[in-house]
């Protein structure tokens, strides 16, 4: 049935059972780590809370990340210019933690970074943070040794992600260490790249949960409120990433700079997904 539902011991199954506790799903937003810069990227991670987002997901920069789309691609170009590193993003959320001893931060990325960065460094490093999952997405379940298991015995969620594609022999592999939750790409392809059926979301949540306890999320086409209450009628959580990346971008100037208004583009997108989430079992 993959890995059990854990008692309450991590920040990401503590907020996952209060979001279940309210009868609704919980918001998730992705955003890239130092995008446009550490200072904005920052203060934009302080007021997600506050304006609805549940579980925060922050990119790791990498130069070559080959399963994001243009958006998201453009934001880690925009941070590595920034001079964004892993050690920094760990700094940053370090920082984040400081002000919020709640929130579960979950980093997502690719596995190169880590490994250059050391797995059992990073993991050390990543716990002392604050860090409460990881997200890899070029390490295949039969690849667990080389930072799944090291990352779960050293407390840490690792969130692995199911696709339309993951059929009922694969799914067993792809849950077998995955914890905090499950996260369901519902649609193939890049990020960003198209709008999903939400009629096919309610089944695929269904199939995933005969074979796990675990919460699932679901992600990939989330840009409104409207989306966003489509899916959080049938899945336990909603992943929004590209919209909330490109309401960024808008707010840039064009040297790609924040602006004054950088802050409160995102936010105020968060809190129309976070209400559009919160109707949807009203």
């Amino acid at each position: 049935m993959g890995a059990p539902m854990t008692d309450a011991t991590t920040r990401i199954d503590r907020r996952f059972a209060r979001t279940r506790a309210e009868g609704r799903a919980a918001l998730v937003t992705f955003l890239m780590c130092g995008d446009p810069d550490p200072a904005t990227s920052l203060a934009i991670l302080k007021a997600m809370p506050g304006a609805g987002a549940d579980v925060l997901e922050i990119g790791m920069p990498f130069t070559d990340p080959m399963a994001d789309g243009p958006s998201i691609q453009a934001a880690g170009l925009r941070a590595l210019k920034g001079g964004m590193t892993l050690h920094k993003t760990l700094g940053l959320v370090a920082e984040f933690r400081k002000a919020d001893p709640e929130t579960p931060v979950i980093l997502m990325g690719y596995y190169n970074p880590i490994y250059v960065y050391g797995v059992d460094r990073f993991l050390v490093d990543a716990r002392a943070a604050g860090v409460d999952g990881l997200i890899v997405v070029d390490l295949p379940p039969e690849e667990d040794a080389e930072l799944c298991i090291p990352a779960l015995k050293a407390g840490l969620n690792f969130v692995r992600l199911a696709t339309p594609t993951t059929d009922d022999k694969r799914l067993p592999a792809v849950l077998a260490n995955t914890s905090g939750f499950v996260y369901y790409v519902s649609i193939t392809g890049i990020t960003g790249a198209a709008i999903p059926d939400y009629s096919k979301v309610s089944d695929a949540v269904a199939r995933i949960k005969r074979h796990t306890h675990l919460p699932v999320a679901v992600g990939f086409g989330v840009k409104s409120a409207q989306s966003a209450a489509a899916i959080a009628a049938h899945a336990d959580g909603v992943v929004v990433g590209t919209a909330l990346v490109d309401a960024l971008k808008g707010s840039l100037d064009p040297d790609g700079k924040a602006g004054p208004g950088t802050v409160e583009a995102v936010t105020r997108l968060v809190a129309d997904l976070a209400s559009g989430v919160r109707s949807a079992r009203a």
